[in-house]
């Protein structure tokens, strides 16, 4: 757990139920295994009963168990080893055998849920500051990396001024940077566990003036704050994998508004490529 909430349910333990302080046990001893349990789950675990639940997360400061329950996994997902994911993910989603449809059926949920509370506002404010941008940086470190180049890639077809930012050690990211001013727009990605060295490279480009649009998984992400436009998907463990189905979505979203809001210079782009292609014979026409 987070030391925030660790701190919560230390505050409180003095007043707290007998039945309640059997509940803070059992998250403290199994957390990762409380995070993903329902109110009556967790209340069977901890002998005591699910209006028990309810009242231990009111008494911590939230509206109800829901809000708790997020607080967990968010917490839970940040600290976690790639060892200890992979169990937990097992234990969520493969217990009836049929991988397939969990892992499917829990990729839909996470659109939908990122569907339903991604701001439109930031998003159109994202696409202005990419099709205004003198210069775009797209920045992903580890997983989100995959992001990052599939974005950089189709920017890169149809915009002459795309850099991708590879992944560097020590003082090396900051060397692709060194070009970034005013005017210009940075897109950093990233999910949890977060990596220290795109929160620094972020913190240089507000330095600079640029816009850095984030995307990522919600308020707490280190990269949200102070960013110019900060767009949230929903993400999670899928096995030792993350799930990054649901920014993926976001991504394609973005080159859509994108190549609506500059359709004819991304029509001359891309007429320019296919006369290449075609001579160069680079794809299979039969």
């Amino acid at each position: 757990m987070s030391q925030d909430l660790i701190e919560a349910i230390e505050k409180i333990l003095p007043s707290m139920s007998k039945g309640q302080r059997r509940i803070a046990s059992f998250i403290n001893e199994h957390c990762e295994k409380a995070a993903y349990m329902t109110a009556s789950k967790l209340g069977e675990a901890a002998g005591v009963s699910e209006s028990t639940v309810v009242r231990f997360a009111t008494e911590l400061g939230f509206d109800g168990y829901p809000e708790l329950h997020a607080a967990m996994q968010e917490a839970l997902r940040k600290r976690l080893t790639s060892v200890q994911r992979m169990e937990v993910a097992n234990d969520r989603f493969f217990g009836d055998g049929d991988i397939l449809r969990s892992v499917l059926t829990a990729d839909a949920e996470r659109i939908r849920n990122t569907l339903e509370t991604v701001d439109r506002v930031a998003f159109n404010d994202a696409v202005d500051a990419i099709c205004n941008a003198r210069k775009i940086f797209v920045l992903g470190m580890r997983s989100s990396f995959s992001l990052a180049e599939f974005l950089d890639y189709n920017l890169s077809l149809v915009l002459p001024n795309v850099q991708l930012v590879r992944n560097a050690g020590g003082s090396e990211i900051f060397e692709h940077l060194m070009s970034m001013n005013k005017g210009d727009t940075l897109i950093a990605i990233s999910f949890p566990r977060y990596s220290k060295r795109i929160v620094n490279a972020v913190n240089f480009a507000n330095d600079t003036g640029a816009n850095v649009i984030a995307i990522t998984d919600g308020e707490a992400s280190p990269i949200a704050r102070n960013s110019y436009a900060a767009l949230f998907a929903k993400s999670d463990m899928a096995s030792f994998a993350d799930s990054l189905v649901a920014p993926l979505s976001v991504i394609n979203a973005l080159l859509a508004a994108i190549g609506l809001k500059k359709r004819d210079t991304v029509a001359r782009a891309l007429e320019r490529l296919e006369s290449t292609w075609d001579t160069y014979n680079v794809y299979e026409k039969k």
